[in-house]
């Protein structure tokens, strides 16, 4: 995307096409407008078109050009806080509420992709969230309690049997979670967008919005070329949020994450490491990544932005703490490169905000985005088209807040992790 291998990398030379769109050059009306064309945004475009309602989709770059089409690819269930703090933050109702959609959003999302014949390499096998040391092991002990409380289809792995499931021996154990998966993200987030289509919604590329303007009791939404009149606005944006709501990026730090693929490996490779193709990741404070794609290319990744020195540091890095834990992969070279942004919460949680009067938003996933935007997307699909109330939401109205010192925290997140990595290669 805009001739630069490193937006998204293995995923767009993988990816089936995306639907065919054009920019928006004209005056249009709509029930819903949708500004963003992610995972959130395009979910919502579905839902309102299965359920008859006249949707436009407006998104300033390409189908997925966000977080949605540069991330990992797991499909993780719930979110990185642990379950039990989530009634604790949010209160009882809203805690137990979010617990629950988005510990069933995996399996939401691999309906979705059955329903609609997405081609999306999507695999239902679990995720492996991997214990470093004592204390990693202790962390993922107490969050297997407290979901498996939740009847959650959770096992604590010891460590020869993670081991056996990972293909290395440098973890002290791990949390097998059945609930949870693999995709292609880009080709996730295309599917959505095709079955979105086809199900009656239209698409906009390559259409920036400029302004919103009250029209009304609804709104006019204004791009260089065009506008869509509609009633209600649903704001889609997360962490690559412009104008004209520039409060949902403010409250949103920035955190870099890269990913590196290595060729197709051969299948000696495949059949000892991760040989139950789950996707796995690490307790790690500066987290290590990994999971196969279906031509068995290994995607390697952590935290960190491949640009300056970034670029040299995050990739020597890789490569060592990949022949580390697999030591049979020396010597193999990563064929494609690729990061993006993560917008991150103060506490972790995603947030809920009436921007406006009749507009709406979803924003702050940390990380989590595949699960936690297509059921999100559906939320709002649900509260646009007046199914679902405020009093029915999983998380109570916010209004944005600025996240202070935020420029600050976004540097320590890109240069401590360059500094991190550089240190994990001397020692």
């Amino acid at each position: 995307m805009k001739n630069d291998p490193l937006s998204h990398g293995l995923w767009e030379k993988t990816a089936p096409p995306a639907p065919q769109t054009v920019s928006l050059a004209s005056e249009v009306r709509a029930a819903v407008a949708i500004v963003g064309g992610g995972f959130t945004g395009l979910s919502a475009a579905l839902h309102l078109a299965e359920a008859g309602v006249d949707a436009v989709v407006i998104e300033a770059e390409e189908i997925g050009f966000g977080g949605s089409g540069r991330n990992v690819g797991l499909v993780n269930a719930g979110m990185w806080v642990m379950p039990d703090d989530l009634p604790a933050i949010l209160g009882t109702d809203y805690g137990e509420r979010l617990l629950k959609l988005l510990g069933d959003a995996p399996q939401a999302v691999f309906d979705l992709v059955k329903r609609h014949d997405m081609d999306c390499e999507a695999v239902h096998k679990g995720t492996l969230h991997c214990a470093v040391g004592a204390s990693g092991l202790k962390q993922l002990e107490e969050r297997a309690r407290q979901w498996a409380a939740r009847g959650a289809p959770v096992r604590l792995l010891d460590a020869p049997e993670t081991a056996r499931r990972v293909g290395t021996g440098a973890y002290s154990g791990a949390l097998l979670d059945e609930r949870a998966g693999t995709i292609q993200p880009l080709a996730y987030v295309r599917g959505l967008a095709d079955a979105a289509v086809r199900a009656g919604a239209r698409v906009f590329t390559g259409s920036r919005v400029e302004r919103a303007e009250r029209n009304g009791a609804g709104w006019r939404i204004v791009t260089r070329d065009g506008a869509v009149t509609a009633d209600k606005v649903i704001v889609a944006t997360n962490a690559y949020t412009t104008s004209p709501w520039p409060e949902v990026r403010a409250e949103l730090v920035h955190l870099p994450y890269f990913n590196f693929a290595t060729p197709p490996l051969p299948a000696s490779a495949r059949e000892r490491i991760l040989p139950g193709l789950e996707g796995a990741w690490d307790t790690k404070q500066i987290l290590t990544s990994y999971r196969w794609d279906k031509a068995g290319r290994l995607v390697f990744g952590s935290v960190g932005a491949l640009k300056g020195t970034g670029r040299t540091v995050h990739r020597k890095w890789a490569e060592r703490a990949m022949t580390r834990l697999f030591p049979e992969l020396k010597g193999v070279a990563f064929e494609s490169a690729w990061y993006g942004q993560i917008g991150m919460t103060a506490d972790h949680l995603p947030r809920f905000h009436r921007l406006s009067e009749n507009v709406v938003g979803f924003s702050g996933y940390s990380g989590r985005g595949i699960g936690p935007g297509t059921v999100f997307g559906k939320t709002l699909a649900e509260l646009a088209s007046g199914t679902r109330t405020d009093a029915e939401l999983p998380l109570p109205v916010t209004k944005p807040g600025a996240r202070a010192f935020r420029p600050i925290y976004e540097s320590v997140y890109r240069y401590g992790s360059e500094a991190a990595h550089l240190a994990g290669m001397l020692g």
